[in-house]
């Protein structure tokens, strides 16, 4: 142990554990965590969810920019997979599926980006938004493509949603910065008193929602990539900051939940906001007596 003496006594010791450390960093925010993929369960008790409406399992996708670093197709196979592990009852992709701008990644042609989300399936179907990026590449090639594989794209309309004893409406709005959005013509479709979940790829659009709304989901932050010890996120991609920057937001009685999504835009990078196919347990508060779909896909925990 006589060498670790002189090491410790050393004035290039605390640069060089200095330059460990941010080398040790740089791979978890460059390469680690981007590269990983986490499915994440969110139980949400929503006020406006009618006991009729029953509980509902939802898998939501958002910011995919396949093309992103460590973000390919063969990474998108996965997303697949893991969404559809959770057994939902409903596929929610919030926009951004192609990458038009980020360092070290490469375009993605949208027809194969819905060729892959093809494969998704779930009893109340499987629909979608368009994101900014999906509209500054050519939004209506991105909205044909996942057309002729079976993705309904919502734009600016509600459809309403039965099976297994629920009802309920689902709407969609355009994206804020690239399309052109009407909050109020999708909700004019809604015609009964049915809970409505709205979809719609940026969260800014949350203060002008009504509380008619049950739950509004959206992605586009990315959760800011970066959550920094002490300081927290320094950029979001929001003009209120981190006020929806991810999770279960609660305001003067209406809810939102934010996706951290999957891929990277502008930079490669994401430290402490890892990726994620968020799924969302939905019930109204009280009990609700779970049904046989509901039950399939909650197996009851070991008791080991």
């Amino acid at each position: 142990m006589s060498w670790l003496l002189p090491l410790l006594t050393s004035p290039l010791t605390p640069l060089l554990v200095g330059l460990a450390a941010a080398l040790v960093v740089a791979c978890w925010a460059l390469w680690i965590e981007p590269a990983s993929l986490s499915n994440e369960t969110h139980s949400l008790v929503l006020p406006g969810w009618s006991s009729h409406a029953g509980r509902l399992r939802i898998a939501v996708i958002a910011d995919l920019h396949v093309g992103s670093p460590w973000n390919g197709l063969g990474r998108l196979d996965r997303v697949v997979a893991v969404a559809a592990a959770a057994h939902p009852d409903l596929v929610l992709l919030a926009g951004d599926f192609v990458t038009t701008e980020v360092m070290g990644g490469r375009f993605v042609p949208p027809e194969a980006i819905a060729a892959r989300l093809g494969k998704l399936a779930a009893p109340l179907g499987v629909y979608a938004v368009l994101g900014n990026h999906d509209w500054w590449c050519d939004g209506l090639r991105v909205a044909d493509a996942l057309d002729r594989h079976g993705i309904r794209v919502l734009t600016n309309e509600a459809v309403r949603l039965e099976g297994g004893g629920r009802s309920f409406w689902l709407a969609g709005v355009d994206d804020i910065w690239g399309g052109k959005p009407d909050l109020e013509a999708a909700l004019a479709q809604v015609t009964d008193s049915s809970p409505v979940i709205l979809l719609t790829h940026n969260p800014d659009l949350f203060p002008k929602v009504p509380t008619r709304v049950a739950l509004t989901v959206a992605g586009h932050t990315h959760g800011g990539q970066v959550r920094l010890p002490f300081i927290g996120r320094p950029v979001v991609p929001s003009v209120h900051g981190s006020r929806y920057a991810a999770g279960h937001v609660q305001e003067e009685g209406r809810h939102l939940f934010v996706t951290t999504g999957v891929g990277t835009s502008i930079l490669g990078v994401r430290f402490r906001v890892p990726p994620e196919v968020s799924v969302l347990d939905i019930h109204p508060p009280g009990p609700v007596a779970l049904g046989p779909r509901w039950a399939s896909v909650t197996p009851p925990r070991s008791s080991a």
